[in-house]
């Protein structure tokens, strides 16, 4: 066996020597490198890395989480169960009163000049019979055909045909209250016993009155209170009678 020749050895040693170990470093380092790299991808890829949270289930959004949640207690009394809970129902309408006509502004029966008022019980002379008498009503001047219209809502007591007043309607109108309407034509609209209400056509003017021919076609209007006669005009509301 040939022995090896170490003179030759140490001078390759000597030369390439710090290549070569440097060359080994360099191959550690890099082995450990790839090994430390694959390693982390492996990881990575196994999930060994990321560990996820816990979430408790009190942490959990609720599916409510959107809705508007009240602190105020609901007041279950407040709520109705029923309609007959609503104020607005109608057993809540009836009651004491509701059968009452609704009230009704007076309204002149016919729209003319006064040509002879209201004497509160004093004598005045008549143009027709020339006498003094008391003059219980009022004479509104109105030209034959007009019609006539009630005072207020009422009903037809009375129609009849009088020697001196001519062709003569009655309304009871309630509280006391009768209104009167005389030198009528004689066709009525009304039949005693209707109930009409304010302004509503009752009749014609005509020219019936015999008591009251000398004077110019009108109405003679009259009211009573609690059988005593009263003054018309006074009784009615005069922002009705324009």
């Amino acid at each position: 066996m040939k022995k090896p020749d170490l003179t030759r050895i140490r001078k390759l040693l000597s030369g390439k020597g710090l290549w070569v170990a440097a060359a080994a470093c360099l191959i550690a380092v890099g082995g450990a490198g790839a090994a430390a790299y694959n390693k982390a991808v492996r990881q990575i890829n196994d999930g060994i890395n990321y560990s996820a949270p816990k979430v408790s289930e009190s942490s959990k959004p609720s599916k409510y989480a959107d809705e508007k949640v009240s602190s105020v207690p609901k007041d279950e009394a407040s709520v109705p169960d029923t309609l007959s809970d609503d104020p607005s129902s109608e057993d809540m309408q009836s009651g004491p009163g509701t059968d009452i006509p609704i009230s009704q502004p007076n309204v002149m029966p016919v729209n003319g000049e006064i040509i002879q008022p209201f004497s509160f019980g004093e004598l005045v002379r008549s143009e027709t019979l020339g006498v003094w008498k008391t003059h219980d009503g009022v004479d509104i001047k109105a030209d034959k055909g007009t019609p006539v219209k009630a005072m207020n809502h009422g009903e037809v007591s009375r129609i009849w045909e009088d020697p001196l007043w001519g062709s003569c309607i009655s309304i009871e109108h309630g509280t006391g209250i009768e209104s009167f309407y005389y030198s009528l034509s004689p066709s009525m609209t009304v039949a005693e016993g209707d109930t009409v209400e304010a302004g509503q056509t009752i009749g014609m003017v005509g020219d019936t009155a015999q008591i009251e021919a000398a004077e110019p076609s009108h109405l003679h209007f009259a009211v009573k209170r609690n059988n005593e006669w009263i003054d018309p005009i006074g009784y009615i509301d005069p922002l009705t009678n324009k």
